[in-house]
């Protein structure tokens, strides 16, 4: 059934929630578990037959004006899990149920409590078995849709076009330059010219190699990855950033990010081959080892460019840690790029 959106936590009650899930609700206790500029997230006890006891409520709050501005990423999201999450073979929250407005300013999803699951810390990085765990998952998603023509159909996924990709330009080097104005001087002495080659090349770097393309998360990164206490595997969420790009990519940005500069140099070559490894296992045929490390160099820019565009599309007031954050992203992928040689890879 569906039951509408709601755009306010008020509005979690009983009988709307009875609804959306097809079953008598009888009490709902909320509590605020996390919250964006645009949307917030909350975790739900019910009391209710035939569901789970607890689950995770996200819905769009926040100015109507930048709700607007981001109704691409809110329509990327639902429809991942209402139309696509199910079918992809890898972990993700399941969802109970998901609705969107005509507009795409408000939507409204039910999603699978994952505690005790915790999310890393992009901070903190992570150690190369977490790692292991995570190019694991990645390689999952990108093998359900390996340079399938149908995902390039998809009427929720952004595809990337020059035209795309021109636009995104024109961000990425307006954005490099408040980068380095704001944080120049933490950064280390050659990354500011590394961030400007990269902000000068990425058109052609968004376009390069179109033959091998997928599905890709776009924000691979610690924060959204959820380990468990065991270290059974990993759930990726928030897919905001669903798109149709080059896979290493996603592979890129999460081993350029997530590691600590040292650790990212003596593990990468056994990371990537994990990586390789789980897409051969799950079927994709005619793609070497020496082609997926080669790609994976290339692909060092997506770092850079989601790390100056995050900071453009957040709040003036960052608070320290999340400042520390874009900083370290900011700090490794640069290293990265320049360890790999990724830019005198383009149109290569």
């Amino acid at each position: 059934m569906n039951a509408g959106v709601v755009t306010s936590v008020d509005q979690l009650s009983p009988e709307w929630l009875s609804r959306a899930l097809g079953t008598e609700v009888r009490r709902v206790t909320v509590e605020q578990i996390g919250t964006g500029q645009t949307s917030s997230t909350y975790r739900l006890e019910l009391d209710a037959d035939d569901v789970p006891t607890t689950m995770v409520a996200k819905l769009a709050e926040g100015e109507e004006a930048a709700r607007r501005r981001v109704v691409l990423a809110h329509r990327s999201e639902v429809g991942f899990y209402t139309r696509l999450s199910e079918r992809m073979a890898l972990s993700t929250p399941r969802c109970f149920y998901g609705s969107i407005t005509e507009d795409g300013s408000s939507f409204t999803l039910l999603l699978e409590d994952l505690a005790p699951r915790r999310p890393g810390r992009q901070v903190e990085g992570c150690s190369p078995e977490q790692a292991i765990q995570a190019v694991r998952t990645v390689a999952a998603l990108h093998a359900a849709s390996w340079q399938d023509p149908s995902s390039l159909e998809l009427d929720f996924v952004i595809p990337l076009t020059r035209e795309r990709a021109e636009f995104l330009g024109g961000l990425v080097r307006t954005s490099t330059v408040r980068f380095i104005e704001r944080f120049g001087d933490r950064l280390g002495a050659q990354d500011p010219d590394t961030l400007e080659a990269m902000a000068e090349a990425i058109v052609d770097w968004q376009l390069s190699r179109p033959q091998r393309f997928s599905l890709i998360h776009g924000d691979f990164r610690l924060d959204n990855l959820m380990f468990s206490p065991g270290g059974d595997g990993v759930v990726a969420v928030d897919w905001q950033t669903l798109t149709v790009a080059f896979p290493a990519r996603d592979l890129s940005y999460f081993l350029g990010t997530a590691l600590q500069v040292e650790d990212r140099r003596v593990n990468e070559q056994q990371l990537v081959d994990a990586y390789h490894d789980e897409l051969l296992s799950r079927g994709v045929a005619g793609y070497s080892a020496t082609e997926c490390f080669e790609d994976y160099r290339l692909a060092q820019l997506h770092g850079p460019m989601i790390t100056v565009l995050g900071v453009m599309t957040s709040a003036e007031a960052l608070e320290p840690e999340a400042e520390e954050m874009f900083i370290s992203m900011a700090t490794r992928t640069c290293a990265a790029i320049r360890d790999l040689g990724s830019l005198s890879l383009i149109g290569a």
